[in-house]
């Protein structure tokens, strides 16, 4: 059955528009000047600067008394509260799936916020399972985060899978080169913009969801990755079993401090239970401190 992947942030759900709703809503809350909306949307960066960054920069503009921690707790309220995943976007996966495609999320990112995203919109029964890299403790453009992903969608990511294989997304480094380094086909959601990476292309180009799920529906006889460009070896494709069930790469436990691996494992069946189980305020968390930035292997990680 071919698979499907999708970006999160800015391909299935307009991230950048949640955090200019948010940024209003802070300029407002606090009566600072409106004008400086375009100013917090600048060094936001479209998500890719360190939440630290942005937010200290914040306390010393505004000469702010709030703590990181708090500023970082309303940040993340505020803009999930104005999430949403478009009734078009809705739509082009319910296409996708009436023509008989398996459907996955890849996503950089923190774990809790990145669930919580899910949840919200109603992503989780649309699609067959998910991968954050938090959790999976690997970042795209690694070919690794998008084997797992395979697996999840109860696809193994050996023999061909990859040439029946797309994904979708907004970020060149990140989901196109993945995309290319696995030897998936991709389409790139170009959002006006011109390409500007000479090393590598996408298969396709699309302005929005709706048009890059539709060119994938139209070219099942598109051509595959360039000549050069291999999927993983397979001794490769064997680490997915250890990064996704348990083994030298495994989901950290109970005993670990974080949630279980079932509550994180991202596949469609019982998508329900992991998901609400973030809901509380105690929830488990991986790996610490969310926003605590990102090591130089995690660049293309949006916060």
């Amino acid at each position: 059955m071919p698979l499907l992947l999708f970006d999160l942030d800015n391909t299935l759900l307009p991230r950048d528009a949640a955090f200019r709703a948010w940024a209003r809503d802070f300029l407002t809350e606090r009566g600072l000047p409106p004008d400086d909306l375009d100013w917090l949307v600048t060094i936001d960066g479209g998500g890719y600067v360190p939440r630290s960054t942005v937010l200290s920069a914040i306390q010393r503009r505004y000469g702010l008394d709030d703590s990181l921690d708090f500023l970082l707790a309303h940040f993340r309220r505020g803009i999930n509260s104005h999430i949403h995943c478009p009734s078009r976007n809705i739509d082009a996966l319910r296409a996708a799936r009436a023509a008989g495609w398996t459907l996955g999320i890849v996503s950089n990112g923190n774990t809790r916020p990145q669930l919580e995203k899910i949840r919200r919109t109603g992503l989780g029964p649309m699609v067959d399972g998910w991968v954050i890299s938090e959790e999976a403790e690997c970042v795209k453009p690694d070919p690794l985060i998008f084997e797992i992903a395979a697996q999840r969608c109860g696809i193994a990511p050996t023999g061909d899978w990859a040439s029946n294989t797309w994904m979708v997304g907004d970020h060149a480094p990140a989901d196109i080169a993945g995309a290319e380094l696995t030897g998936l086909r991709s389409v790139w959601l170009h959002h006006g913009r011109p390409w500007a990476e000479p090393g590598y292309r996408p298969t396709l180009k699309a302005a929005g969801l709706p048009e890059a799920v539709g060119q994938v529906l139209a070219a099942r006889s598109a051509p595959g990755a360039r000549p050069g460009i291999r999927a993983a070896e397979p001794g490769h494709r064997r680490a997915v079993g250890t990064a996704a069930m348990g083994g030298s790469r495994r989901l950290r436990g109970p005993a670990d401090g974080a949630a279980p691996a079932a509550a994180l494992s991202g596949a469609r069946t019982g998508a329900q239970a992991p998901l609400s189980a973030l809901d509380g305020p105690r929830a488990p968390v991986p790996g610490g401190r969310p926003d605590s930035g990102a090591p130089a292997a995690v660049a293309a990680v949006r916060v």
